[in-house]
């Protein structure tokens, strides 16, 4: 797909793509990890949680947000600030909002077809929730 017509996209659509996108990824992951020597699908879910949750992706953003282009900044900002008429579960409205942002940012990136550089940024948001920052570690 053209990247400008992407990129103007409504981002709860885009978070809806980029949601699946990295679910997936994840998925992936915890295969190719020890996770599925245990070889149960339920140990696999729980473990898959770390990554998937509101607040870990909301963490992760604001980890790699320094490394983002313009471009990609501004689509993150544009998809926090978006109206949603949905609430979250498990997490407060803020932590919601940028965990919707990073979605958007991997259906941004899956859709405008940018392989590496999606690559890229869901393997320093699963390092980066795998090894959270002092400051991170010590709130949890």
């Amino acid at each position: 797909m053209d990247e400008l017509k992407v990129r103007n996209m409504n981002p709860l659509s885009l978070a809806y793509m980029g949601d699946a996108v990295y679910e997936s990824f994840v998925r992936e992951r915890l295969m190719h990890g020890s996770e599925a020597r245990i070889g149960k699908a339920d140990l696999l879910h729980k473990a898959g949680v770390r990554y998937v949750n509101a607040g870990a992706q909301a963490a992760a953003l604001a980890e790699i947000r320094p490394g983002l282009s313009e471009a990609e900044e501004a689509l993150v900002k544009r998809a926090r600030n978006h109206r949603t008429a949905t609430k979250a579960k498990n997490a407060d409205i803020i932590t919601y909002k940028w965990a919707t942002a990073f979605e958007a940012l991997i259906g941004y990136l899956y859709l405008s077809e940018q392989k590496e550089r999606l690559a890229q940024i869901m393997e320093q948001a699963a390092l980066c929730i795998e090894h959270p920052t002092r400051s991170e570690a010590e709130k949890e």
